[in-house]
């Protein structure tokens, strides 16, 4: 990760506690860019206010306010678009709707 995204997000990470909003990171499988294409639409919700992805770490990060959307619900968005998370598994069938470049299993 970049210096200035890091550094971006531990700043948004403090602003967003002193706002009511959280920050998550979990692990979220892909492999290339349209993995990361695909899981930042996926989290474009209400609720979510910032999201990220890391190809080669396989991290989200996802800053969000919980009084509209929960950790939970976030993952198991993620994992309705094809991409298991740690407490998600996808669906076989969103799995295998992904590109043949996406597949990571």
């Amino acid at each position: 990760m970049k210096f200035w995204t890091a550094l971006f997000l531990v700043f948004v990470g403090f602003a967003a506690q002193a706002q009511g909003k959280l920050t998550a990171e979990f692990t979220a499988k892909g492999c290339c860019p349209m993995c990361e294409d695909r899981i930042i639409e996926a989290l474009d919700v209400p609720g979510v206010r910032v999201a990220e992805w890391n190809q080669f770490e396989e991290k989200a990060t996802v800053v969000y306010k919980p009084k509209k959307i929960t950790q939970e619900r976030i993952e198991q968005l993620v994992a309705e678009a094809g991409h298991d998370t740690e407490h998600v598994m996808a669906s076989d069938e969103a799995y295998g709707a992904l590109a043949k470049c996406c597949l990571y299993r």
